[in-house]
């Protein structure tokens, strides 16, 4: 992944049936979240990262730093999916699940009230490449407002 993976606000925002779709991207640098996780220590996970999930990263310890930068990649585009970045939302609230078949995300606490969505909502795609993580989240369109 390069440079070249680069999407205008417009071109995430695409229109469904007159109703818009909710999707965001981010794209992670591995080793970026590697010198986070050194400088901070196991503050740094815990701050991201739900119980479950770090059970579930501490499962593969040689893809530590890989598995943080899918949850932190994930979480971003999320909160850029359902316009929370202004919102004060706990990364805690976003949680990456594995689930059969791929990935999945549940939203928790203040990130489900405002987001307006389900977890049944809500797909996750997460790929690697070049020593980064892409991470698009794509959910419902919002609901038509009631007349």
């Amino acid at each position: 992944m390069g440079p070249e993976l680069l999407l205008s606000a417009e071109a995430a925002r695409a229109v469904v049936g007159g109703r818009r779709s909710r999707v965001g991207i981010d794209v992670v640098q591995v080793s970026r979240i590697a010198e986070s996780a050194a400088r901070f220590g196991e503050r740094f996970a815990q701050r991201l990262c739900t119980a479950q999930e770090r059970a579930d990263i501490s499962a593969e310890p040689a893809r530590a730093h890989e598995r943080l930068a899918e949850r932190f990649a994930a979480k971003e585009a999320a909160l850029k999916a359902f316009d929370l970045c202004e919102c004060g939302i706990d990364w805690r609230d976003i949680e990456v699940q594995s689930r059969p078949g791929g990935w999945g995300l549940a939203l928790h606490g203040r990130a489900a009230a405002l987001s307006g969505s389900s977890a049944t909502d809500v797909s996750l795609l997460l790929r690697h490449g070049d020593g980064h993580v892409l991470a698009v989240v794509a959910a419902a369109p919002e609901p038509e407002p009631e007349s």
